[in-house]
């Protein structure tokens, strides 16, 4: 599929031919939702945890008497229902990180992609050089290239400097290289932008 190249300047430059086996797929709502809560869930370090009446250092004398105290008949005061003891059924530490098979890591992100330039909301852009780096300069084109409220900006092997700190003031942008693209983020925003370079970074990673 072909499409046009726009400039910082919002001016068209040119036009590239998109691999259909990236940015021409149907996408499957199941693949991508497996791909989004793998990642989910991978941000989760399950450290979380409460120590169980087990694991609490307290005295274990009794109470009291058996009888004849008015009170119940506690055993120790690690019991839960006492301030100072072990949690029922608190967190535990455990495993949050799901296996998910490489094939679909990827296909989740072609088809994530696909979806962008289904929408119509995929812009590809020649370079993404700013003058002097100034908001001011890259504001004023912003609404022309009809990068919308929000927008991922995804670059070659790194991001381009000038642009990085042009955008770092705009509300609703965020930058990445090529090598940092994912299905949360790319659907997360309302724009997908692309450089050439990062076009031909995520091409090579597919074919690679």
């Amino acid at each position: 599929m072909k499409t046009d190249i726009h400039t910082i300047e919002a001016k068209t430059s040119g036009s590239i031919e998109l691999a259909d086996a990236i940015f021409g797929l149907e996408p499957r709502a199941d693949i991508i939702h497996r791909v989004v809560q793998w990642q989910l869930n991978k941000r989760q370090q399950g450290t979380h945890q409460a120590k169980s009446r087990g694991e609490i250092n307290r005295t274990t004398k009794k109470l009291g008497n058996q009888k004849g105290g008015g009170t119940a008949r506690h055993g120790n005061r690690r019991s839960p229902i006492f301030v100072g003891g072990g949690k029922a059924h608190g967190p535990r530490v455990r495993d949050f990180n799901p296996s998910l098979n490489k094939k679909i890591r990827a296909l989740g992100l072609k088809m994530a992609l696909s979806s962008k330039a289904k929408a119509g909301t995929l812009i590809v852009m020649e370079n993404l050089s700013v003058k002097d780096g100034k908001t001011k300069a890259l504001a004023g084109s912003w609404g022309k290239l009809g990068f919308g409220k929000t927008a991922l900006v995804i670059d070659g092997d790194a991001v381009e400097t000038s642009f990085a700190h042009a955008s770092s003031n705009l509300v609703g942008v965020n930058v990445m290289p090529a090598a940092g693209a994912n299905v949360y983020d790319i659907l997360k925003h309302e724009t997908l932008v692309l450089t050439r370079a990062a076009v031909e970074k995520l091409e090579a990673r597919f074919n690679g």
